[in-house]
């Protein structure tokens, strides 16, 4: 990811690389939302959907599974690479300014440059964990009818077979 982020970066246009940054930093809260939100979700309303073979239940119930997995790869490994390419990305923009504009003092655009990519992403996270906590069956119903989509309409099976007990069928054990 550093690859492109250093090569490519400084050659694009200020207009095209913001958007690039908002989508960088937009797919970290994303990515931190589903990883709260497959966590504290319960089981429970997922099983009768199941039963019913309602569209995405079954893989809802296996994100619910392995929830800490699930945490593991959104929060820490998507949201660490949004992090550190929002980073990197934001060095590149303010290269590019203070190349475009010589005038310009690039600690100061530099240092503004991380308080905004701080504050969004701070700010987004928070908000997004807001929204998962209130949210969480909703939102793991929903990725669950897209994992579901996937492995339907592309034949992607991201989850694989979930071989370990429910904690609801452990707990009664």
């Amino acid at each position: 990811m550093a690859f492109p982020t250093q090569t490519i970066l400084p050659r694009v246009k200020l207009w095209i690389a913001l958007p690039i940054l908002l989508l960088v930093i937009g797919t970290g809260i994303v990515a931190d939302i589903i990883g709260v939100a497959v966590t504290v979700a319960e089981e429970k309303p997922f099983h009768s959907r199941a039963a019913k073979k309602l569209s995405g239940a079954r893989h809802a119930l296996r994100l619910i599974r392995n929830a800490d997995r699930v945490a593991n790869v959104c929060n820490d490994l998507v949201g660490d690479l949004a992090g550190t390419i929002s980073g990197a990305m934001g060095a590149a923009i303010v290269f590019n300014l203070v190349k475009l504009y010589p005038r310009l003092d690039d600690g100061v655009i530099g240092t503004l440059m991380v308080a905004f990519i701080s504050a969004l992403t701070v700010g987004g996270k928070a908000a997004g964990k807001i929204i998962a906590l209130r949210d969480s069956q909703i939102i793991t119903q929903r990725l669950g009818e897209f994992l579901d989509w996937l492995e339907d309409k592309l034949g992607l099976d991201l989850l694989g077979d979930d071989k370990r007990p429910s904690l609801e069928r452990r707990e009664r054990d």
